[in-house]
Order: C-alpha cells, then sequence, then structure tokens
C-alpha cells in the first residue's frame, strides 16, 4: 500500500478511529487534511505523523454548511486535489423511541450522515478527477439492530445505504466507495456519549461475550482495513459494508 503523492482527507481526525487512520496514511506516504472540532488535539495527531509540517489543519464543525465547504477549498488550495475522503466524523447518544428526543435525532442524523452526505456531494468532481476514493466511518449498529441506541443506529444504516447507492453512482467514473462497520473499538466515542468510567469499563468486560474473539477492538484495528479500502490493493472492491467487529456481526443469542 504506497499513498506517496495522494492526498487523504479525513474527518474526526482529532481522536479515535481518525486519529489513528491519520498516522497511518502517513506512514503510507499520504498528504493529509485533517479536520476535526479540537485545534490542540488536531495539532498532537498532526505532531504524531511522519512529516507532520506537509499535512493540513482544519478546525471544523461537521454541521455548519459554510465550514464543509471551507474544508474542500482549503484543501484545494493547499494541495490542488484529492484522492481519498474518509469520512470518520461522529457521535452516539443513547435513547430509545420512548425518551429520544427530535432535537437529539436531529443532533445525530446531522452529523452522522447529513454533514457525510455534503461532503462527499463536494468532494466527489475533485474524486472523479483523480479516480479516488471514499471510506465511510458506518458501525455494527448499522448492520445488526442495538436497543437504546436508535437515532445512532438507524444514521449508521443510513450511512451503509449511502454507501452502495454512491458505490453504483460513481462506478463508471472509476470512483470507488465503501465502507467500514466496527464493533466495540477502545476510543473516547461511548464516554462523549453518556457513560461514565465505571459503566465503560464494564462495558469493555461484557465485550468478551457479545464479540466471538472474545475482546473490543483497537484503533489500529480500523485503521489499517480503512487503508487497505482506499489503496489500490483494494482496486475491485466497491459498495461494500466491511465489519472489523471481532465477529459480532455473525453472533446470535443462544
Amino acid at each position: 500500500m504506497d499513498f506517496t503523492g495522494k492526498v487523504v482527507l479525513i474527518t474526526g481526525a482529532s481522536s479515535g478511529i481518525g486519529a489513528a487512520t491519520a498516522q497511518e496514511f502517513s506512514k503510507l506516504g499520504a498528504q493529509i487534511v485533517l479536520v476535526g472540532r479540537n485545534v490542540e488535539k488536531l495539532q498532537e495527531v498532526a505532531s504524531k505523523c511522519l512529516n507532520p509540517e506537509t499535512h493540513l489543519q482544519i478546525k471544523a464543525e461537521m454541521t455548519n454548511e459554510s465550514d464543509v465547504q471551507r474544508i474542500i477549498k482549503e484543501t484545494l488550495e493547499k494541495f490542488h486535489k484529492l484522492d481519498v475522503l474518509v469520512n470518520a466524523a461522529g457521535i452516539i447518544e443513547n435513547g430509545t423511541i420512548e425518551n429520544t428526543s427530535l432535537e437529539q435525532f436531529d443532533r445525530v442524523m446531522n452529523t452522522n450522515i447529513r454533514s457525510l452526505y455534503h461532503l462527499t456531494m463536494l468532494a466527489v468532481p475533485e474524486l472523479k478527477k483523480t479516480k479516488g476514493n471514499i471510506v465511510n466511518i458506518s458501525s455494527i449498529c448499522g448492520i445488526r439492530s442495538f436497543p437504546n441506541v436508535l437515532a445512532y443506529t438507524t444514521s449508521k444504516a443510513a450511512v451503509d445505504q449511502f454507501t452502495r447507492c454512491v458505490a453504483l453512482e460513481l462506478a463508471s467514473a472509476g470512483v470507488r466507495c465503501n465502507s467500514v462497520c466496527p464493533g466495540v473499538i477502545v476510543t473516547e466515542l461511548h464516554k462523549r456519549g453518556g457513560m461514565d468510567e465505571e459503566a465503560y469499563q464494564k462495558f469493555l468486560e461484557h465485550c468478551k461475550a457479545t464479540h466471538a474473539l472474545g475482546r473490543a477492538g483497537e484503533v489500529t484495528e480500523v485503521s489499517g482495513l480503512i487503508c487497505f479500502l482506499a489503496s489500490d490493493m483494494a482496486s475491485f472492491i466497491t459498495g461494500v459494508n466491511m465489519p472489523v467487529d471481532g465477529g459480532r456481526h455473525a453472533m446470535c443469542p443462544r
């Protein structure tokens, strides 16, 4: 996998899977556009990338339309092209059909699918020029059903359908589009969604039973797959919603 001379735009790059993906791509020679809300964390991630001075950091709120437009504008001003788009920004909130407010629903959907739709739409003309590709970060929650995360699971199912449809629409232009569907990965996502430390540790312990491999995953186990799907090694793969979940998608209660 060689991304020398390639420009890779990663949202949600200030933490978690997005941060690990930025570091992985930099090792493979790519020039990175790191997008996130926290400037200090973006700088920290950039410093861990190879050749940090060559990468671009953009502070942006993905639900702000002018910010999303600015991401593409600043990317092209610096690099004049775009080869890979990784849509990694996302949030999770707990709630059922009985207690998820419309405000919560809109917040999750706007972050996890509407902003992704907007940025991808703006990026497509550039990706067609380079015959580039898109990797969306979905979730096992887009494939399997779980209670008490209704808005989140709905948003991730939308990401997977979006991925398949875009793959078909752009195939004739030589642009591929895939998604990865992680199981539980050790990041700050769930804590930001409202779990305290004690609840989170119990959650990770429970993963020993809910994941066939007997544990939660690590961010590098997802970032490697993202780089593979974006590489020429995956040149005949498009429209895939690929689980990276320790076998959780294959499990049923017994």
